[in-house]
């Protein structure tokens, strides 16, 4: 008998049956047949069942693996590009300070010349205008000795009163101004 019918017959019966009546049988045949059946599908669910649910156990298994795998897999070679790009950023600051010393070094360099060879230019021009001048000095002197030389002939012809061998008496001026002028040093 089913719990259906023990349910209606205790009703037509006018019996009050408790919770727990309702769920346990009245009759030792169908303990056996529950018991039966119970181990039939547990069997059927245990052959057909458990292994489809075992390999799907299985597969989630070696998913969360591999994922966890992935997951490491990644975090290693981001540890590693972190690294990296640290040494780079590390490399990359020693190349700007190597490059800052080197245009700073090359500005030195380039000043030093530049100093020096304004200097250099500046001694030139210094020595072109020595030269410049003790030449301008020569040529004021030697118009200077000429102009002498003249006007000492003119005058010496005036007070002779005769005209005087203008050649021979230019060098002989020339002579006494040379004689003055080594004295003179």
């Amino acid at each position: 008998m089913n719990v259906f019918t023990t349910l209606l017959l205790a009703a037509e019966d006018g019996e009050e049956t408790s919770g727990i009546d309702l769920l346990l049988p009245r009759d030792v045949n169908e303990i056996i047949v529950g018991v039966i059946a119970f181990i039939i599908v547990f069997g059927f669910i245990w052959r057909v069942a458990s292994p489809a649910l075992n390999e799907m156990l299985e597969n989630r298994q070696k998913r969360i693996k591999a994922d966890l795998e992935a997951a490491q897999a990644e975090k290693a070679e981001a540890a590693a590009l972190k690294e990296d790009y640290a040494a780079q950023l590390s490399g990359a600051r020693e190349e700007a300070t190597r490059i800052v010393e080197d245009a700073r070094q090359a500005g030195e360099s380039a000043r030093a010349d530049i100093v020096a060879r304004a200097e250099g230019e500046a001694e030139d021009i210094k020595a072109r205008a020595q030269q410049e001048l003790e030449a301008e000095r020569e040529r004021a002197m030697t118009a200077m000795r000429r102009e002498v030389a003249g006007l000492s002939i003119d005058v010496a012809e005036k007070l002779v009163g005769r005209n005087l061998d203008r050649a021979g008496q230019q060098a002989l001026v020339e002579q006494f101004i040379d004689e003055l002028g080594d004295t003179e040093d």
